[in-house]
């Protein structure tokens, strides 16, 4: 058992959990510690997007009570069938995009270079819809949404397919800007996770089955156990801060760590293999 080869499985878990459901992009980050760590590979880039399906079990787990009560009263609540389907209808535009321009983002974005951009780019978005005039709450509820309101999120969602973007950041500065209170923005966030990662892990996994074998399975378990327990701890930590605060400290987190990248890279002080 190389035990290197898990400890650089367990630092990329801690690395996705964290950065996952927080606006900081866990794809950027993951695409950074994989340059650094020489985890870059078409492997890597599987084991990626697999790890995901721990940080979403948290999500899973944290949002248990509100799961298991639709999945129970679907069948004879409204409430419950639109709330189901408002997740359909935002997750649709990602799968749709997804498949038709997926692997040419993968060949030609996913750059160290790209990430400390959209880093930069997306913390600076950030900073002006935090101090923009507020445009009015709308929806303080998830259960509050429309078919319509869904479906503007999953389509501000699909930004993020462009690495450093942060999927959750999309989602939830898009929901704010479109009336969402950040609790419900946040909330709906995590849903939308649920099928979102779950579909792209499972996807990932069977169309590059080839490159994966038996022996592979202690890397993707740790890096499972790792994704878990650090998003776990990373959403209870997010729903309390978001009670009594904003985002602009991840914003100008992402704008400072962008700059440092991009320095670094035109400098050549770190080796940013793409």
């Amino acid at each position: 058992m190389d035990t290197v080869l898990l400890a650089k499985a367990a630092v990329m878990g801690i690395v996705e959990g964290l950065t996952e459901f927080l606006p900081i992009s866990s794809t950027g980050h993951l695409i950074l510690a994989g340059a650094l760590l020489g985890m870059d590979d078409a492997k890597a880039k599987v084991f990626d997007i697999a790890i995901q399906t721990g940080a979403i079990l948290a999500v899973i787990i944290i949002y248990w009570q509100k799961i298991r009560d639709t999945i129970v009263q679907l069948p004879h609540q409204e409430q419950a069938q639109r709330f189901a389907l408002n997740v359909a209808i935002a997750f649709f535009p990602a799968v749709v995009l997804g498949l038709l321009f997926g692997k040419a983002i993968k060949a030609h974005l996913f750059t160290p270079v790209v990430v400390a951009i959209a880093l930069v780019v997306g913390g600076l978005i950030i900073l002006w819809a935090e101090r923009r005039p507020s445009p009015g709450v709308r929806i303080h509820d998830v259960d509050e949404m429309t078919w319509w309101d869904a479906l503007k999120v999953g389509l501000v969602q699909c930004v993020a397919m462009v690495p450093g973007t942060s999927r959750s950041g999309a989602t939830i500065i898009g929901g704010m800007l479109l009336g969402l209170s950040r609790k419900a923005a946040t909330d709906f966030s995590f849903f939308l996770a649920i099928p979102t990662l779950i579909g792209a892990g499972a996807y990932s996994l069977f169309k590059e089955r080839e490159l994966l074998s038996w022996s592979d399975l202690p890397m993707f378990a740790v890096g499972l156990l790792f994704s878990f327990a650090s998003a776990w701890l990373c959403v209870r930590w997010l729903l309390r801060y978001i009670a009594t605060h904003d985002f602009v400290p991840f914003a100008w987190y992402r704008i400072v760590f962008g700059a440092v990248i991009l320095l670094t890279a035109w400098t050549g002080w770190v080796d940013w293999r793409a």
